[in-house]
């Protein structure tokens, strides 16, 4: 699995499809290096994505109601520089697909300094979910109505 060959037009998906959230970097944030430690990254990008779905009325007792989970299949981060004690971050998330058993939501998370001139990449991030039932743990379609509130046709 590769990140997008393209960067992600986050302004033109529909507003269900897109998220984003801005977070100080933390001292319990950093690792060995005073870097912002990579796990982290992969954090942000659960967090993002966990109040995205809550933003669209899908927190985990609503997917549980519906019978539909997903599952992280896999996760891919590329770090392109490095985040430190004091940076303001943007983690964006977008869902770019879903169909049938999976779902592919890209992130970027980029320094947004006041002295910078513009938001500098930090990572770019790509997750591939399978949708699953929570009661058997089997694969299972992503039910119309998920589809629908992240703004997919149905």
């Amino acid at each position: 699995m590769g990140l997008p060959g393209d960067p992600v037009a986050w302004n033109t998906l529909p507003p269900q499809q897109r998220y984003e959230i801005q977070l100080p970097v933390q001292p319990a944030d950093l690792d060995d290096l005073n870097h912002v430690n990579n796990t982290v990254y992969l954090a942000w990008c659960e967090q993002v994505a966990r109040q995205h779905a809550l933003s669209v009325g899908l927190g985990t007792p609503a997917l549980a109601a519906l019978g539909a989970m997903p599952v992280a299949r896999e996760h891919l981060i590329r770090y392109l520089k490095p985040a430190l004690l004091g940076d303001l971050v943007r983690v964006r998330t977008a869902l770019v697909f879903s169909g049938g058993l999976r779902s592919t939501r890209v992130y970027s998370i980029d320094r947004l300094n006041p002295v910078a001139e513009k938001p500098v990449r930090l990572a770019e991030c790509r997750t591939d979910w399978v949708w699953v039932d929570p009661a058997s743990g089997r694969p299972r379609r992503i039910p119309d109505e998920v589809l629908r509130r992240f703004g997919f046709s149905t």
